[in-house]
């Protein structure tokens, strides 16, 4: 005799998905082979990321992107993160400085070519040819955006403090000019965010080389270079943006990242900033997918899954249940796939957001929010105070 517990289990295996292909003929669309040919292991984890990103339109969630690693060297940026942006599928951006900088190269109409990843680095470095991995370019490159972000930074919009969707939003503007008047005609992804209203954060944009052009011009100039970052300001409003899709449009929040790092958190711990820290009550993102190749039991951030990231407060408990994939796999050899099968449905064609045009509005929103929670909130510090003492 089976017990309840049994017969649940049982109950729940009957009406399970069968692993059921049916023969490839060549003929099918993206959709129709990832409907019934992705049935186990790391191909069940991209089926279920594309239905996942296929919810996320559906419901009309404001889509929060996180990507890491070398993606614009690769072109990630522009086969799969500037369409998506187009189309209004990619509400909010968080990414290295690097991306940002190399996204530039071709700008400036520098080529990244393919290299033998053992070709010898020694030589390599003799040649002038910066590899990454199997991607290299020439140094000259390197010198050439310099030049680039140092004169965009030197001009008189930029001398004041600002949160960084400011900052690369002014350089999205730049840049945005430039591309047109050299007739580029494949845009930068700061250009194509600066015209769609996609804010692009950056939780260390220290770590990359646009900021070091910043280092190199205040020693050059002093006090006559005004230009800061207000980080301060630019957590909060990672929170504030949050807060205000929250309580907008469709009420819905999704995330998708690509890699894992610093982004990955920047933009996940904007939940736990409004629930823990300014009691601002809220519940985490609704639905969380990620690619990324890292191994989830070595206690790094890059690879927690949704589970670990529900007991910080960062996603819900749906999104742990329903709404989380972990793809265990290199992005670039997905995602492209999976964007490719998302463009064959017509959710992926929606207004934009422009979330950078609300930043202000978010702001004061969050404000009076936390304006109503004064009192507890100064109540706790003074207990903390106390505690301490």
């Amino acid at each position: 005799m089976a017990t309840k517990t049994q017969q649940k289990l049982r109950k729940a295996y009957d009406k399970a998905r069968r692993v059921n292909p049916r023969a490839i003929t060549g003929k099918e669309t993206a959709l129709e082979l990832l409907d019934h040919a992705f049935g186990a292991y790391v191909g069940r984890q991209e089926r279920t990321a594309f239905e996942l990103m296929k919810r996320s339109l559906e419901e009309n969630a404001a889509v929060f992107l996180t990507l890491s690693g070398a993606m614009t060297p690769a072109g990630l940026h522009q086969s799969c993160i500037i369409p998506l942006v187009e189309s209004g599928v990619i509400s909010c951006i968080t990414t290295t400085g690097a991306n940002l900088y190399h996204d530039a190269h071709r700008v400036l109409k520098h080529h990244i070519r393919e290299v033998n990843p053992n070709g010898g680095d020694l030589q390599y470095r003799t040649a002038r040819i910066i590899r990454i991995y199997d991607l290299g370019f020439w140094e000259e490159v390197l010198l050439d955006t310099d030049r680039l972000f140092s004169a965009i930074i030197r001009q008189p919009e930029f001398q004041k403090k600002m949160t960084t969707p400011e900052f690369h939003w002014l350089l999205g503007k730049h840049i945005d000019a430039i591309e047109q008047e050299l007739g580029v005609k494949s845009p930068s992804l700061l250009s194509t965010c600066y015209r769609r209203g996609v804010p692009i954060f950056s939780g260390a944009v220290q770590d990359g080389s646009i900021f070091l052009n910043v280092v190199k011009l205040k020693r050059l100039f002093g006090d006559e270079f005004k230009f800061e970052l207000d980080i301060n300001d630019d957590v909060y409003e990672m929170a504030a943006i949050q807060h205000y899709a929250r309580h907008h449009f469709d009420k819905k929040m999704a995330v998708w990242i690509l890699g894992g790092g610093v982004p990955k958190n920047y933009t996940l711990q904007g939940e736990p900033l409004l629930d823990q820290i300014l009691n601002v009550p809220t519940h985490g993102f609704d639905i969380d997918v990620q690619f990324c190749v890292d191994p989830v039991d070595n206690g790094a951030l890059s690879s927690c899954p949704a589970g670990e990231g529900h007991t910080w407060g960062k996603v819900s408990a749906d999104a742990v249940e329903t709404g989380s994939v972990y793809c265990h796999c290199d992005v670039t050899a997905v995602f492209p796939w999976l964007v490719h099968g998302l463009f064959q449905l017509k959710v992926s064609r929606r207004k934009h957001f422009r979330l950078m045009d609300k930043m202000k509005d978010a702001v004061k929103f969050l404000d009076a929010d936390v304006r109503k929670r004064h009192t507890e909130l100064l109540q706790t510090v003074e207990w903390s105070v106390k505690e301490v003492k």
